[in-house]
Parts: structure tokens; C-alpha cells; sequence
């Protein structure tokens, strides 16, 4: 009875051993991937994610890098916005509203991708197209290229880039929602008049300047304004309605405050009579502040336009409301070409219009 005690017990031991052994492995085993066996989750055996070219991720890798956050301390408060590389040695577009304080001295600080910041100085902006330049210290920068805007269509994809909220390298996504869209864009004592490509990327405050991008990566605007349900006092957020400067405008005035630090819009040289409520728009009847209804000698006196006029479209597209027309001429350059379906009474005509120019504020 003795030796057969030790013998079990001898056995017992034996396999208690083991046993110990094996949960110490196992305990040993879990703690060092920091987690208990009976929790442990499925783990993925995939490899990297397919990102190729064309897709929203390469894009945003490719564009991210050409995008700064701007901030403005000035006197009233420090604001923010964004802006892009368009030229490598260092010139920046943005929004005129962005950096309007720059103009008084206000201190403009810019933010690359990879984090470092460098002061920059106002080359030239305009209120009229709500544009500026901006210039940093930099050269070998990587300049986005501003495409065709006038081959945007509905529904085409794009991609939204800059600052929101401060957010610096902040990519919505979305579609072109419309085209021609006439809008006021800026500060209301400086609203600009753009021929605006609507998105449904999602644009909010502090996007201002950045750039809106298609499926190329090429820039197709510039995004400026945003949406706002009726009774709100100022911008609050997106609700799917954004508004992007045309690219082929900007490149026009960019040149333009690159070269000279101006830049100039065309007119045809008429007031318009902002009561009418009939079809078309209608040329004033009278001066207005001293200025008369038609310009002597300018663009529409020399077509034959006169003081209560009806115009009903620009380049057989018809205008209804006094934005419209203004947007559709500011989207041309000086110089060129318009056909303007006028009313005189009873009888319609078609007149050939050459487009004057004026300095911009």
C-alpha cells in the first residue's frame, strides 16, 4: 500500500507538471501578443490596399503635397484659409478673401503638408474675381496644373482639397452638381462675380482658396463660396452646395497679378436697372450716380445699344436676372467677342459686342 501511494502520487505529480508546463506556455504565448487566447480576434492576412492610379487615394497623395493652409493675423483676429503651388518657384493662389488683410499688413503665415511653415508677402489680388497671389521663399515647390474648365460636365468626379475648420491636408470627395452658376463670392463690400462650377464635395469654412480637382488631378477651380439656407447670417458648414472659381478664369488672373500685381475684367459699358422684374435684363434708363446708362464710345454705345434695352441672352444663352449677364461677360477676357440678343420695343436683334476693359479694384 505504501509504494503503491507513492507510485500514484508520483504519477500525479508527473502530470501536474505537465499540465503547469503547458498552461505557462499558453500563458507565456498570450501575454506576449497582449491578449488572452480566449479573446483573441481573427487577424488580417491580406496585403496592402490596391490604390491605383486614378483612384481617390493616389490622387490625394499626388495633390496633398501642392497644398498649403494659410493664416492671416492682422488687427481684428487671426483667420485662416487655403491655397496651392502654381509655379515652383514659389507663387501660391488663393482667395482674395482669404488674405485681404495682407493688403493693410497683416502677416501671412503658410503651412506646407509636411508640417513647416514660411512667411509669405501679397504679389497681387483682386476683389472683382476674388482671387490672389501669394509668394514664399521656396523654389523646386510642385506647381498642380490648372486644366480645362470649359470641359467640365455634370457629373463629373472631384475631389475637393485644403483647410476646413484649420484641418490642414483635409480630401472630400464628390461630382460636378452644375455648371454656370452665377454667384457672389468674397465679403459683401467686395462681392465677386463668378461663372461658378457647383460641387457637392463637401466645402467649408477655411477650404477658401484651395483646389478643386478632377479625376486627372489637373485643378478645374478654386473653391471660394458655399450655400446657405435662407435667414442664415454667415457660413456655417456645407449642406452639399459648394462653388468653385473656373480654372480658366484664374489662370487668366493669375498671369495677370503675377505680371503686373492687377488685374483687369472686361465690361461692354452699360448699367443695368437692378428693379426690373421683366424678361431679360434691362440696360438703365437713366444715369446713376453721375454715370451714364451707356458708356460714350464703349462696347454697347458702338454696337447700338441704347438706355432701356432689353438684353435676352449672351452667346444664345438667355440671361434673366442681372447676375447672369454680369458672370457671363466676367467669364471672357478682354477683347473677345460677344453675341448679345437685344429687345428695343417690339424688335429683337443680334449685335456683335467686343468686350472693353477695366481695372480691377
Amino acid at each position: 500500500m505504501p509504494g503503491r501511494t507513492v507510485v500514484g502520487l508520483a504519477t500525479l505529480s508527473l502530470v501536474l507538471g505537465l499540465v503547469g508546463g503547458f498552461a505557462g506556455d499558453r500563458v507565456s504565448e498570450t501575454l506576449r501578443h497582449g491578449r488572452t487566447s480566449d479573446n483573441a480576434l481573427p487577424v488580417s492576412t491580406a496585403g496592402p490596399a490596391s490604390r491605383p492610379a486614378g483612384s481617390v487615394a493616389a490622387l490625394a497623395a499626388a495633390v496633398l503635397p501642392s497644398v498649403v493652409s494659410i493664416e492671416v493675423a492682422g488687427a481684428t483676429g487671426v483667420s485662416t484659409g487655403s491655397g496651392f503651388v502654381v509655379r515652383e518657384d514659389g507663387y501660391l493662389l488663393t482667395n482674395n478673401h482669404v488674405v485681404a488683410p495682407a493688403a493693410q499688413g497683416a502677416a501671412v503665415t503658410v503651412t506646407f503638408s509636411d508640417g513647416h511653415e514660411v512667411e509669405a508677402r501679397l504679389v497681387g489680388r483682386t476683389a472683382d474675381y476674388d482671387l490672389a497671389v501669394l509668394k514664399v521663399e521656396e523654389t523646386g515647390l510642385t506647381p498642380l496644373v490648372l486644366g480645362d474648365s470649359d470641359q467640365v460636365a455634370v457629373g463629373d468626379a472631384v475631389i475637393a482639397v485644403g483647410a476646413p475648420l484649420g484641418l490642414e491636408s483635409t480630401v472630400t470627395t464628390g461630382i460636378v452638381s452644375a455648371t454656370h452658376r452665377p454667384v457672389q463670392a468674397g465679403e459683401a463690400a467686395q462681392a465677386a462675380f463668378i461663372d461658378a462650377v457647383q460641387t457637392d464635395a463637401a466645402i467649408n469654412p477655411g477650404n477658401s482658396g484651395g483646389p478643386l480637382v478632377d479625376a486627372r488631378g489637373e485643378v478645374v477651380g478654386i473653391n471660394s463660396a458655399i450655400a446657405q439656407p435662407p435667414g442664415a447670417q454667415q457660413a456655417t458648414g456645407s449642406i452639399g452646395l459648394g462653388f468653385a472659381i473656373p480654372s480658366n478664369q484664374a489662370r487668366h488672373t493669375t498671369e495677370q497679378l503675377i505680371a503686373t500685381g492687377t488685374a483687369t475684367y472686361p465690361v461692354i459699358g452699360v448699367l443695368l436697372d437692378g428693379s426690373y422684374r421683366g424678361e431679360g435684363v434691362q440696360v438703365s434708363t437713366t444715369e446713376q450716380q453721375g454715370r451714364a446708362a451707356v458708356t460714350p464710345g464703349g462696347p454697347a454705345d458702338a454696337a447700338g445699344i441704347r438706355p432701356g434695352d432689353v438684353i435676352l441672352a449672351i452667346d444664345g444663352r438667355p440671361v434673366s436676372r442681372s447676375d447672369e449677364l454680369i458672370v457671363a461677360i466676367r467669364a471672357k477676357a478682354p477683347g473677345d467677342a460677344v453675341t448679345l440678343r437685344v429687345r428695343t420695343g417690339d424688335t429683337e436683334r443680334d449685335l456683335r459686342v467686343v468686350l472693353d476693359e477695366q481695372a480691377s479694384e
